[in-house]
């Protein structure tokens, strides 16, 4: 099964394949693109990637939520998906930022993406694009982030564990950050209430 993380970005600017070349450089990290014959180096929809050594870690998407298209639709299934899921503040501040989400980039994992240092690549790729579109993160199983990129939604499954860094609405609408223990039955409860579980550590 597919494993996807996403970026959901505020604005849609081109973004260069250079550009990605560029900041895996800044950090010490390469890696190989692949695009379509008929698209540009500035104006792609589909990138396969792969390391230094040519194994392909993931595939990157972009998606323009426009009426009509995959990007405006797979928003509207968020829309639908997220009112099942707590704590019930996060997912209404998320219908509200829906409508500010103008691209939706989808990187699906490939096995090699979770090998050597791959994931590194993987991380940074993302962080690139992000520091472009502005937005939020969605991941597979974990859930959405706030545009400072802590997890609001909780989608994990029971068995997690371990600790995560998280943030609740508070009375006045900001957003309080802390780390807290997935696996801690007294935490979730609390944080699904949209409290900042006891024993949580703010940041």
């Amino acid at each position: 099964m597919s494993y996807y993380i996403r970026v959901l970005g505020i604005s849609d600017p081109d973004i260069h394949i250079d550009e990605l070349i560029d900041g895996l450089s800044e950090v010490g990290l390469s890696a190989k693109f692949s695009r379509a014959e008929l698209e540009s180096a500035a104006k792609w929809s589909v990138l396969l990637v792969a390391n230094a050594k040519g194994d392909e870690i993931m595939q990157i998407e972009r998606n323009p939520v426009v009426e009509g298209d995959l990007g405006f639709e797979e928003l509207e299934e968020f829309k639908e998906s997220i009112e099942e899921y707590r704590p019930a503040s996060a997912a209404r501040w998320l219908l509200s930022f829906f409508d500010r989400v103008k691209v939706i980039y989808a990187f699906q994992l490939l096995e090699g993406a979770f090998e050597d240092n791959n994931f590194a690549v993987v991380n940074s790729v993302r962080e690139i694009i992000w520091n472009k579109t502005g937005g939020i993160f969605q991941s597979d199983a974990e859930g959405f982030t706030n545009e400072e990129g802590y997890a609001i939604l909780w989608q994990f499954s029971d068995e997690v564990k371990g600790e995560w860094n998280m943030a609740v609405h508070d009375g006045d609408g900001q957003w309080v950050r802390f780390t807290m223990d997935l696996g801690n039955p007294a935490q979730r409860e609390e944080f699904w209430q949209g409290k900042v579980p006891k024993g949580a550590v703010k940041l």
